[in-house]
């Protein structure tokens, strides 16, 4: 027979008395009150006259037993989360509760992501914001483990997904559609900038009538005689139309690169003719309107002496020309790039570069870090931000900005992408199109800059790796 009070103790501990009622849900003055009651009841039974010994110790067997089941009801109880809320929506609405704080930065970020959905879905979604600091037993009543976290409830009221951490507006209505739900009808400045209107044009606006030897390898422009580039290979020569658009290729090649400077000729300025590429003497000056820089190459330096005097510039030589034209490289595909040209790319205080608009933004699928994004406008020059926050579009300015997306039919018949020099930013869909209307050549599609993150944020990191490389020297 066990002491009275090693008895005492065991009722104690599942009762939750001696300081576990934290831990058991049970608060320690009402554990301790239980305690001495059930402490008192087996004093009684112990006690009791004429009842046999057997009789005894079966009785408080049996009320120690119950006092076991009921600690393990609080135990199991204690270990469950709660379920989260199912109380059917407003109206029988679908609906999104956010649980977060007015502090934390990703909570910051959503706020104005609910207020735009409360405005423009007023009458089809129940949008609720809940602050855990105010209100903390929410956390425990939703299961949260961390803020920022959203909750989608169906019309009736039941869970059909959640997600930690920021997301945007786009993305929570792609995921209602996922669900099933549908918000036809949609209005205001954000849903046209979420939904922008549709314009595409899949077949150029004129046939492109020039010969294939005056078309460049790289960006599709037109060749000028006294820059032209020529790649040999074993399918026949690749012509480029400078020096720029062959350090791109370059960049790009996913061949043995070793002496193949060798199968390289560039044109003499002066004369139009082939010289080696490693045998030419280079004049590297910038354009005084754009700061691009600007190549041209002589056969021999008599003939770069005098157009120095005329134009100015700094005589180089092939490595030299090779090392500056390769400094600049994309954040995301490694290409070449002027900074001139590119966009300029913000990640963690650094700065990088994207040779187009959207491998500007491929930065952030690279990296998986936030970015910045400031671009121009492919029309006006007009500024263009892009910023990012776990690959969502968090921020737009111009709320209207768009995407182009330059498409090219194959071989197959099959759209593919035209490549950077065919895609761009632009500040409304007007500019776009205008755009497109004095680019007769430009086949595409217009998206919104959510979508061109998106489909940049799917691609896998052999896919990554493999952006904007050119698999063979060959031409068209």
């Amino acid at each position: 027979m066990l002491p009275l009070s090693t008895l005492a103790v065991l009722l104690a501990q599942c009762c939750g008395g001696g300081g576990s009622g934290a831990t058991s849900g049970i608060p320690p003055v009402v554990g301790l009150a239980i305690t001495a009651g059930l402490f008192f009841l087996v004093y009684l039974l112990w006690n009791r006259k004429g009842a046999s010994t057997m009789n005894k110790i079966g009785k408080i067997a049996l009320v120690l037993g119950l006092v076991v089941v009921v600690g393990a009801v609080f135990v199991m109880k204690k270990g469950r989360p709660p379920a989260g809320p199912t109380t059917p929506a407003v109206s029988g609405l679908p609906r999104l509760v956010d649980l977060g704080s007015t502090t934390c930065i990703p909570c910051k970020l959503m706020a104005p992501v609910l207020e735009e959905l409360k405005t423009e879905y007023t009458g089809r979604m129940q949008v609720e914001f809940i602050n855990v600091n105010t209100q903390p037993e929410a956390a425990t009543a939703f299961r949260i483990k961390l803020i920022p976290t959203q909750v989608f409830y169906d019309a009736s009221g039941q869970e059909r997904w959640r997600h930690e951490g920021f997301i945007s507006k786009e993305d929570i209505l792609a995921k209602w559609t996922e669900l099933g739900v549908s918000f036809a009808g949609g209005a205001g400045p954000a849903s046209q900038a979420a939904t922008a209107p549709a314009f595409e044009r899949l077949d150029a606006a004129t046939v492109d009538t020039r010969a294939k030897e005056a078309i460049c390898y790289m960006c599709d422009g037109n060749i000028n005689a006294k820059t032209q580039v020529v790649v040999k290979s074993d399918k026949g020569d690749v012509r480029l139309c400078g020096p720029h658009c062959f350090f791109i290729l370059y960049s790009c090649l996913t061949e043995d690169k070793a002496g193949f400077e060798k199968k390289v000729s560039v044109t003499d300025w002066a004369s139009g003719s082939p010289v080696p590429a490693t045998d030419a003497v280079y004049l590297y000056g910038l354009s005084e309107k754009t700061g691009r820089p600007v190549v041209r190459a002589f056969g021999n330096k008599d003939a770069a002496v005098k157009e120095q005097k005329a134009t100015g510039g700094n005589f180089m030589g092939w490595q030299a020309v090779q090392e500056k034209e390769l400094a600049t490289r994309c954040g995301f595909c490694d290409r070449a790039c002027y900074p001139e040209d590119a966009a300029k790319v913000k990640c963690e205080g650094l700065q990088t570069w994207g040779c187009c608009s959207h491998c500007a933004l491929g930065v952030a699928a690279r990296t998986g870090k936030d970015i910045e994004v400031h671009e121009q406008d492919r029309l006006t020059g007009e500024e263009i931000v892009v910023k990012t926050v776990n690959g969502s579009v968090v921020s737009l300015q111009p709320a209207t900005a768009v995407a182009w997306f330059g498409l090219r039919k194959g071989p197959g018949g099959k759209f593919a992408s035209a490549g950077c020099f065919h895609q761009g930013f632009f500040v409304n869909a007007d500019n776009l199109t205008k755009w497109v209307e004095q680019h007769p050549l430009e086949t595409g599609r217009l998206i919104t800059i959510h979508q061109a993150l998106a489909d940049k944020m799917k691609l896998s990191p052999q896919q990554i790796q493999k952006a904007c490389k050119v698999g063979e020297c060959a031409p068209k």
